[in-house]
């Protein structure tokens, strides 16, 4: 019954069908003219007869000539035909205004899909960042995101509806959108003015509009991706609601992720409350899964630790055969990573998730522009210090590359952090 769908009218495959088994049929016509079947003999003597009497003598070589022929144009005829029914598909399930030749779509989306198995633990800019890069290196990358957020709009969202943040869980489903920039622009749409709505993202309302419709975040992430035409997965570390502290060096304990950067003091360790959180078991199968698994980039401890602290995450970190990096921040962030060295980041993911969950650390090496050095210095922000010995110790290796652009800030460069990224894992990857 579904077959018949296809010969409804206004589809246009009728005529294309028809078209492709007349070739067929010519195809085989020359295929038997050219090896002279016997099944076809009537066929075959109309032809002789017609040689015969236009020449006096029978002549096998024109049946040759004319099986030939036949089958070129059979063959012309099959793949006009296969050409304009796999157009009419395509164009029916292609964005408007893609302007990509077939051909070329088709190789870009089977080289992607032949590429490593990747997945990103973090959450906030900086794993946005990266996931526009690496997209158009594989599509097989899966985003485990932080669900710790509580200030802005996800927050809001979050202590009015009882869900798990969206905002990271957003940032990451448009970087790896491949769809239209109006898309894009309409999910990060921020709304103004003085009304309840001001401050929310559409993406923010749509992802919790959706986790209402379908009764689960992880089920509305997977629905949202097909809308945007999606590369990879998106998942949140876990679909219960938690809080993120901080215990500081003196012993003081900062309740929620927002508060955590604004309370001076230098933080021994974070955790979650409650401790014991459930984690998204397709996360946990992406851990187990990955051909390399990426930490960062993002702040610390309160995008990237989060997800380590959720129950199993790491344990399967430790367990992984891929290949583990971690992408070091270029600048220290105030009330978090004050004069944090690069060993004293890696150490800080140690200390929380254990040895064995970092192989390579990935730093930047390219100097930062004096103008650009004295605006970050008023702010208290300065470069991290990238200490090889000390790393070594900790039994990391690293690699120093240039994966920053220095526009009007300092910001890991998508393109460049990205190929860094892949070319370590073509050359480190466990196999």
């Amino acid at each position: 019954m579904h077959l018949m769908k296809w010969l409804y009218p206004g589809m246009g495959f009728k005529r294309w069908l028809f078209v492709f088994a007349l070739g067929t049929l010519l195809v085989g016509l020359g295929a038997a003219l050219i090896f002279n079947y016997k099944y076809i003999d009537s066929i075959e003597e109309a032809i002789f007869r017609f040689v015969y009497t236009w020449q006096g003598s029978y002549d096998y070589g024109f049946t040759v000539v004319a099986g030939v022929l036949a089958s070129l144009v059979g063959s012309v005829l099959m793949l006009v035909a296969t050409r304009h029914v796999i157009r009419s598909v395509i164009t029916a399930l292609m964005p408007e205004g893609t302007s990509a030749r077939l051909v070329d779509l088709v190789y870009e989306k089977t080289r992607l899909s032949r590429g490593p198995s990747v997945t990103v633990i973090g959450g906030g800019h900086g794993l946005s960042v990266l996931l526009r890069g690496i997209k158009e290196l594989t599509s097989n990358v899966t985003a485990v995101v932080t669900v710790a957020d509580d200030g802005g709009s996800s927050g809001r969202l979050r202590e009015e509806l009882g869900i798990i943040p969206p905002g990271d869980l957003r940032n990451c489903l448009v970087a790896l959108a491949d769809t239209e920039p109006l898309m894009e622009k309409l999910f990060q749409h921020r709304f103004e003015g003085a009304s309840n709505l001001a401050g929310h993202s559409f993406g923010n309302l749509f992802l919790a509009a959706m986790a209402e419709v379908t009764g689960d975040m992880e089920t509305a992430l997977r629905e949202s991706s097909k809308v945007l035409a999606v590369k990879g997965r998106v998942l949140p570390a876990s679909k219960e609601s938690v809080r993120l502290d901080a215990i500081l060096e003196d012993g003081t304990v900062v309740e929620g992720e927002s508060r955590i950067p604004e309370v001076p003091g230098r933080i021994r360790r974070v955790r979650l409350f409650p401790q014991d959180v459930a984690p998204v078991p397709s996360a946990l199968e992406a851990l187990r899964t990955a051909d390399a698994i990426i930490l960062g980039p993002g702040s610390l401890y309160t995008s990237i630790m989060p997800n380590l602290l959720v129950r199993g995450v790491a344990d399967e970190l430790r367990k992984s055969h891929a290949l583990k990096i971690y992408i070091c921040n270029v600048m220290t962030q105030p009330g978090e990573t004050d004069g944090y060295t690069a060993s004293m980041h890696a150490e800080a993911i140690l200390k929380h998730a254990g040895r064995g969950t970092i192989d390579f650390m990935l730093v930047n090496n390219t100097p930062i522009s004096e103008a650009l050095r004295a605006q970050y210095a008023a702010q208290g922000i300065y470069p991290v210090a990238v200490d090889e010995e000390a790393i070594n110790a900790l039994g990391i290796g690293f690699v120093a590359a240039d994966i920053i652009s220095q526009a009007d800030a300092v910001r890991h460069d998508p393109d460049k952090l990205s190929r860094n990224v892949m070319r370590m894992i073509y050359d480190f990857r466990v196999t």
